[in-house]
């Protein structure tokens, strides 16, 4: 799906931010439903809809799965520093980080960490050697810090007024 950085900074009406907050709420909701919800005609709705994808408003769809109920209830954010700021220290890491087992997400960031890594394993040995095996023999890590997670706190997601 094309993600087009202008086209998705275009002013959104009215009606689509009205479709992105039902969204927002209920991504499973049928097109049918979100079109009475918002008031528009079901054709209308699913080509607004296809419209904000092709924009890359909307990213994307997609189920959020407990990883413990995957056999991986241990959590940590850990914070990466790379050893030089070259375009290709950064490329490789970049490229790499998000194929590393267990990762559930990479962020690239500014300030004293270059990156912050989402991860979730089976134990406290198998975050060991997530680190041990896969980030410190990184040739463009030079310092990793790790951060367990007790507890996720989901954030309210209101992105949009009115929410």
């Amino acid at each position: 799906m094309p993600n087009n950085p202008q086209s998705a900074r275009t002013p959104l009406d009215d009606t689509d931010r009205a479709i992105l907050r039902v969204l927002a709420e209920d991504a499973r909701i049928p097109n049918n439903a979100l079109a009475d919800a918002v008031g528009i005609a079901a054709s209308t709705c699913l080509a607004r809809v296809r419209t904000l994808r092709e924009r890359g408003v909307i990213r994307g769809f997609r189920a959020e799965v407990d990883p413990a109920a995957l056999g991986l209830p241990l959590q940590a954010m850990i914070s990466v520093r790379l050893r030089a700021h070259t375009r290709e220290q950064n490329e490789s890491f970049r490229n790499d980080a998000p194929e590393l087992p267990g990762v559930l997400a990479v962020f690239h960031m500014s300030g004293s960490d270059d990156y912050l890594l989402h991860v979730a394993v089976a134990h406290p040995e198998a975050l060991r050697d997530f680190v041990v095996d896969h980030l410190t023999t990184h040739p463009a890590v030079a310092q990793t810090r790790t951060n367990l997670i007790f507890e996720q706190i989901p954030g309210r997601r209101r992105l949009l007024p009115g929410q």
